[in-house]
């Protein structure tokens, strides 16, 4: 049930198993006002329509009303006001032509991150791998060679980017 508080007329969304048939103390939780509430001094009756109301009935009405609305204003402001649509036209372009940029701005960025977090993660295995290098040779014999082609190849790279420099 939703209750509202009497003094600064906050509502507030409450069970109904909290509160007993007999009412009781509730304390707003925005003013701290307390008073007494009693579930049975509301009306709990459903309300209903006395006629039906159509939907077209109120939809002609609406342009009826926009109709007047044009009518009555001076065409000075009605050339305002397309002016104003279409400068709103205008920004709302602009604003899709900034989001496909950044679109493909962030596109170039999240592939560049991924290249680092690739690299990072290959130089950390690397350095794993020389650092258990002993007990990993001990377990798997033909690993030695391996890993010995492994750090000559790095070696060779790192001897050949020296050189580009």
């Amino acid at each position: 049930m939703i209750i509202t508080c009497p003094n600064c007329n906050k509502q507030f969304k409450i069970d109904n198993f909290l509160i007993p048939d007999e009412g009781r103390d509730l304390q707003c939780g925005s003013c701290n006002h307390i008073w007494f509430y009693n579930s049975k001094e509301k009306n709990n009756e459903v309300l209903e329509l006395k006629h039906e109301i159509f939907s077209e009935d109120i939809e002609i009405k609406d342009e009826n009303k926009e109709k007047k609305k044009e009518e009555e204003q001076p065409p000075e402001k009605i050339i305002k006001a397309e002016i104003n649509n279409k400068k709103e036209e205008k920004n709302q372009e602009k604003l899709k032509n900034t989001t496909t940029l950044k679109k493909t701005e962030n596109k170039g960025s999240k592939f560049f991150s991924y290249l680092i977090v690739f690299i990072i993660s290959f130089v950390a295995l690397i350095i794993l791998l020389d650092t258990l290098k002993t007990p990993l040779i001990k377990v798997f014999p033909e690993l030695e060679i391996i890993l010995f082609n492994l750090f000559e190849t790095l070696q060779d790279i790192k001897l050949f980017i020296i050189d580009l420099f």
